[in-house]
Order: C-alpha cells, then structure tokens, then sequence
C-alpha cells in the first residue's frame, strides 16, 4: 500500500512479537533471498551473451517441386456430350488410359463415315491432278511438236526463197541474153535489108531474118514475162514465210494458253486436295479426341462434369488428377522486408501440420520435430497477399521428410539468418528493427574475385 498517511503503523505497533513478521523481518531470510536475486542476475546475463540465430518466420504449404507434377485438371479441347465414363473418383490410372468417352454436338461433324467421304474426296482430286499433269505433258509435247513442225516449214519456206531468187537471177541472165540476141538479130535484119535493096540478096532472105528478128522479140517478152513471175514467185514465198510464222506462232500461243491454263487447274487442284488432307488430318484427330486419356500416371481426383449426357464447352475442365509420382516441396511467403535476407541454396527449418513439434527459434540445433530444407526459388513479383513467394525443397544433407506429406497441408517455415547475442535480439525486436544484412559466403567470395 501507498504510505499517505503521516501515522507510521511501525512507530506506534510493535511486529517483532508476531510469527509473520519475524519470518519477513529476519537477516537470515534476506539473506537467502538476495543470493537468489544475485544467482538469477547472474545467470540472466550471462544468457544474455549466448548466441541466438535470427530467423524469419513463414506460414505456407506443400507443394510439389516441378509444375508438371502439381494437381491438375484434364480439359476437352473440343466440345461435346458425355456418353461413358470408365473410372470412378479416387482410380489409380496409367498414362493414356480412357478416363471418359464424349459424343459431337457440332452438326459439322455428325456424320459417322466423316472421315472415309473425306479420304474419297482426296482420291478423286488427286485423280483430277493426275489428269491435269497429264493434259500438261500433252500440251508440252504438242509445243514441242509445232516448234519442230514450224522450224521444217520455215526452212521449206527458206529454201523455196532460195530457189525463188536463183530463178529470178537466171531469168535476168535469161532476159539480158535475149536483149543481145534481139540487137543481134535487129542488126542482122537491117543488114540483110540492105543487101536486098542493092540487089545482093534475095527478098526471102529478108523476110526469114524479120521472122527470126520476131522470133527474138517474142522470146525477150516472154523472158520478162518469166522474170516478173519469178520475182513475183519471191515475194509470194516471202509472204508464205511470214503466213507460216503467224499461224505456228498462233497455234503454239494456243497451247501455251491451254497448257497453263491446265497448270492453273492443276495447281488449283492441288491445293484442294492439301485442303482436303488438312480437313482429313483434322478430322482424324478430332475422332481421337473423342476419348479423353490421361496425360499422365496418377490418381482421379474429383469428376468435375459427372453424369450421361452433359453438354460441356472446349477448354470446360472435366476431372481432376493427382500425379502419382512428385517431389515435395514447401511453398512458403515471406514480407518484402525480408525478402532481401533470403538467397538462393540457404538453409531453412520446417515444421510440418500433424507432426509434434517443439521449436526454439533462435536455437534451431536444440529444436524437435523440425525438417530441413533449402530454397531453390524466390519470386519477383509480389503476390495478391502483399509477399513474396519462396519455394523450398528437401536438404539431402538433412533428415528425409516423412513419407505421409501431402500436397496442400500446411507447414510453418523458419530461415536461418546470423548468429547474434539475446541482448542484442531483444533489443531488436523492442525496437522492430529488421534483422541484420548480410550476403552468403559464396556471393562474398564471388564479389571479392570481381
């Protein structure tokens, strides 16, 4: 009690007669007593200098190590009804088994002989390719045909131009000798004429050299006449060159048009018949989808579409499975101020849900029911819960981690920072400081060697 009042109880009442106060009062009991405040004192600061381990504490929960061994959904890519199951919830299925077969609900693809009409389809267009490809060779061969036929008819042409004009050069040596002989004969008869004015020759004379002298002149028109023919003969071969290189040039044109004009359809036909393939492919692929398999070993789950007959959307999750073979892991969060304090390889003690535990943060070597574990990823970005994930997997330097672990439990995580004095701890967190900095061995070295 407070001491108020100015009338002291111990001036006025003697206590010394009482039992009570004899036992409070006495040396030897302060005596005791302060050796036993000295002891604790003592004791307390000396536990003060003993190392402590700061750590960080998470809440998480088990996960598995690899993605592709983490539960998962088996979606349809197409849609469709249900028509059969062929598991139940909680069936251990080897990869490719049928979980499920599905039905069409897409018009499109009701037909059951799909797949056959269409491989027809393809065989007939790849009979009209044929055809084309064929009708392209025979059109080939009939250009090559006309080219050859067109070259022998030009060289015919040629050489009738050839002998046109020889013809035409000996007509015009023809025509100049029946201009000599015509002067000839002219003289002759002019001669002769003379002669039978003075008497010397007989009037027969000069009427067989006017007849000879006609004769000539008859044989020098017809020899122009023949020159004019001939020349005439060598611009009708000129033209027959020219009418033969238009027509041969018009009827090989006329395949060349034909030929890629069966090209152009062929090619046409070609592309049908990849459409064709494309569709067949697709169309194959598609009747195999009927039968959803698993995509890997493992455990049926839950059935997320249940019932005969349901109707469900591509991409709609059907059933879930659980992998049968996985690597633990532990999913853990930590605050973004401590995510500069964890690394990567660094030693983390685990307490699992379900398994007894007695944990000492600070003095992890005298800690019970903890396993160990190191990370092998920290997270970048934030998560929607304001942390950082961190990803931990089984320490093989460690004890193994019990064989009964599932995915989804949970597990309390604590990380193991610098070894620091208990004043210095309490301290530290009286204050809320956050623990010390400091970067691990092997990052200190490999900055040293930079």
């Amino acid at each position: 009690m407070l001491n108020i009042s100015p009338n002291k109880l111990n001036e006025k009442v003697d206590l010394s007669g009482y039992k009570a106060a004899q036992k409070v009062f006495g040396r030897r009991h302060n005596k005791h007593f302060n050796r036993l405040l000295a002891v604790f004192s003592l004791i307390t600061l000396i536990v003060m200098f003993l190392p402590w381990t700061q750590t960080i504490s998470g809440k998480g929960y088990l996960t598995t190590l690899k993605p592709d061994q983490r539960p998962q959904t088996i979606q349809s890519p197409i849609p469709g009804r249900i028509e059969k199951w062929y598991v139940r919830e909680g069936d251990f299925v080897e990869k490719g088994d049928t979980i499920l077969y599905i039905s069409e609900v897409k018009s499109e693809y009701f037909d059951p002989n799909l797949v056959a009409r269409t491989g027809k389809q393809i065989k007939a267009k790849s009979m009209a390719v044929t055809s084309y490809q064929e009708k392209v060779k025979a059109l080939n061969q009939q250009i090559a045909a006309l080219g050859t036929e067109r070259q022998l008819k030009l060289k015919q042409a040629q050489n009738k131009l050839l002998q046109s004009r020889l013809k035409v050069q000996s007509d015009s040596i023809d025509l100049e000798a029946a201009k000599t002989n015509i002067a000839i004969a002219e003289r002759q008869y002019n001669r002769i004429a003379e002669l039978e004015k003075e008497g010397l020759k007989a009037l027969t004379d000069v009427e067989e050299k006017r007849l000879k002298l006609q004769e000539t002149q008859a044989k020098l028109i017809s020899q122009e006449n023949k020159l004019l023919t001939s020349k005439n003969e060598v611009i009708n071969t000129q033209v027959e060159i020219n009418r033969v290189q238009a027509e041969f040039t018009d009827k090989i044109s006329k395949a060349r048009s034909d030929m890629l004009t069966a090209k152009s359809n062929q090619f046409d036909s070609e592309a049908q018949v990849t459409k064709l393939e494309n569709q067949y492919t697709n169309y194959e692929i598609r009747n195999s989808m009927m039968y959803i398999r698993a995509p890997q070993s493992g455990f049926i789950n839950k059935a997320l579409q249940s019932g005969i007959g349901e109707t469900f959307k591509e991409g709609d999750r059907l059933v879930g499975i659980m992998p049968a073979k996985y690597d633990m892991a532990v999913e853990t969060y930590v605050e973004p101020i401590d995510l500069p304090l964890i690394h990567i390889g660094e030693k983390v003690r685990i307490q699992f849900d379900g398994w007894p535990a007695i944990v000492f943060n600070g003095w992890p070597n005298v800690s019970f029911g903890t396993f160990g574990g190191k990370v092998v990823a920290i997270e970048t970005f934030i998560s929607d819960n304001g942390k950082y994930r961190v990803l931990l997997a089984p320490d093989n330097e460690d004890g193994e981690w019990p064989e009964a672990l599932r995915v989804g439990s949970g597990a309390n995580t604590i990380a193991l920072l610098n070894d620091v004095p208990i004043w210095f701890e309490l301290w530290r967190q009286l204050n809320g400081f956050p623990p010390n900095y400091y970067q691990p061995q092997n990052k200190v070295a490999d900055a040293g060697k930079k």
